[in-house]
C-alpha cells in the first residue's frame, strides 16, 4: 500500500488551496452519502499522529492515518489532477 501525489496535483494544492512546503496534509475517509460507495476521501491540514502511509511531494507531507487505511483495501492511492479537478485513484 503506497501513496503517490503527482506534481500537477501538488501544484494545484499550492496555487489554489494555499498549501506550502512544510505543511502536513491529511487524507481521510468521510461519509458522502448513499450510492455504490458511501465513502470518499477528504483533505485537510493536520498533524500526523499514527500515519499508515505517507509521501512527500515538493516539501508537502501527505499522509493517511491508520484508522482511515481500511478504505484503501491494501491498494495504492494516487492523487492527481484531471480536467482541472483533484482526483483520487485507487
Amino acid at each position: 500500500m503506497k501513496m503517490n501525489v503527482t506534481a500537477a496535483a501538488t501544484s494545484r494544492f499550492m496555487e489554489d488551496w494555499g498549501f506550502k512546503p512544510s505543511d502536513s496534509i491529511r487524507i481521510y475517509v468521510r461519509y458522502s452519502g448513499g450510492g455504490e460507495d458511501a465513502f470518499s476521501f477528504g483533505i485537510m491540514k493536520d498533524t500526523a499522529r499514527y500515519p499508515a502511509v505517507s509521501t512527500v511531494q515538493d516539501g508537502i507531507h501527505f499522509y493517511m492515518e491508520e484508522n482511515d487505511a481500511w478504505y484503501m483495501d491494501g491498494k495504492d492511492l494516487t492523487i492527481d489532477l484531471r480536467n482541472d479537478s483533484i482526483v483520487f485513484v485507487k
